[in-house]
């Protein structure tokens, strides 16, 4: 098959472009490089299967020749990228929604969505299954990207009732591993990098508030398996097993052998305080539950970390003149 990725330069899309080329199939990847980087597709850059294209999907997206997926994984995710971006991050949600919709719909291509959790904002209903229309906050800081997600589904859901459209629809949950930025905001990613650097572990609130952290080769495997299935609503792809900001903190110390003090900092407007998705609709349809356990997903994204820290540090020595 030949495939379309947009945010092909991310954290998520640069693995899922890396399991459709491993899987045999052609893949178009597409990003703006605002938040993508381009080392996330080093594995792939020699494989003749893979074309990318440098392209805001904000404007109109073409794609010459035979389409037969399009993977729609273009936005700002984390709360640092989506608070300083708000308007670009509404306007992929929407105008880039819709512009990869068109290209499904002329290219007649399977279009799977990139949704979220934060559909559900703040939720009432714990753990959160798919029939639950959420809590969220249209006006606040956060709704920027709860907002143009529950959009994005919307004209997902139009285009499939108008238009014929085959759809696929993945609400992803809190997902970690190899290729997070070193400052995207996300807590594993703050907990590993200020554990390997000796520094205190910033902790919002009073570290109750809970979230469930999928490892990302289980979540690409549910993406591949929900986009290949016959289900078109919304599907919640993450990992059941909940657990406290407190508990992370201490398992990011076992993991790294960091003896380091938490620091508590003040919880930010509309976070959630708890998180965990009821995933008994993909195991019904898609066979599909995370296997890698948080430990062993910490521990590996860990050594990434180490290794790009060091990068880090080489190039800033080599900058400065020291050896």
């Amino acid at each position: 098959m030949r495939f379309v990725v947009t945010g092909a330069a991310g954290f998520l899309g640069s693995h899922l472009v890396e399991r459709l080329l491993a899987d045999g199939h052609e893949v178009v990847g597409v990003d703006n490089l605002l938040t993508g980087r381009w080392e996330n597709l080093a594995p792939v850059w020699r494989n003749p299967r893979f074309t990318f294209v440098e392209h805001d999907v904000t404007r109109p997206l073409v794609v010459e020749g035979r389409v037969d997926g399009v993977l729609h994984f273009a936005s700002p995710a984390s709360p640092a990228d989506y608070l300083a971006l708000p308007i670009q991050t509404l306007k992929v949600g929407s105008l880039g929604t819709h512009n990869a919709l068109g290209l499904a719909r002329a290219k007649r291509a399977r279009f799977l969505l990139a949704s979220t959790s934060e559909v559900y904002g703040d939720p009432e209903v714990h753990p959160q299954p798919e029939t639950y229309w959420g809590h969220v906050n249209p006006v606040g800081p956060r709704g920027v990207y709860d907002e143009a997600k529950r959009f994005a589904e919307a004209m997902t859901m139009a285009y499939h009732r108008a238009h014929g459209l085959e759809t696929r629809i993945a609400r992803i949950f809190n997902t970690y591993g190899p290729r997070m930025r070193p400052d995207d905001g996300r807590v594993v990613s703050n907990f590993l990098v200020q554990a390997l650097r000796g520094q205190p572990l910033t902790v919002h609130g009073d570290g109750t508030q809970t979230r469930s952290f999928c490892y990302v080769d289980d979540l690409i495997e549910g993406v591949v398996r929900l986009f290949h299935s016959d289900y078109v609503g919304p599907v919640n792809l993450g990992n059941p097993e909940e657990c406290r900001i407190l508990e992370l903190a201490e398992l990011v110390q076992e993991v790294t052998g960091a003896r380091v003090p938490l620091e508590h900092r003040p919880l930010p407007e509309d976070d959630p305080k708890v998180r965990r998705p009821d995933i008994s609709l993909a195991r019904r349809v898609l066979g599909w539950s995370p296997r890698v356990p948080l430990r062993e997903g910490l521990a590996r994204t860990a050594d990434y970390f180490r290794s790009i820290l060091h990068e880090i540090t080489e190039e800033a020595d080599g900058r400065s003149g020291r050896r």
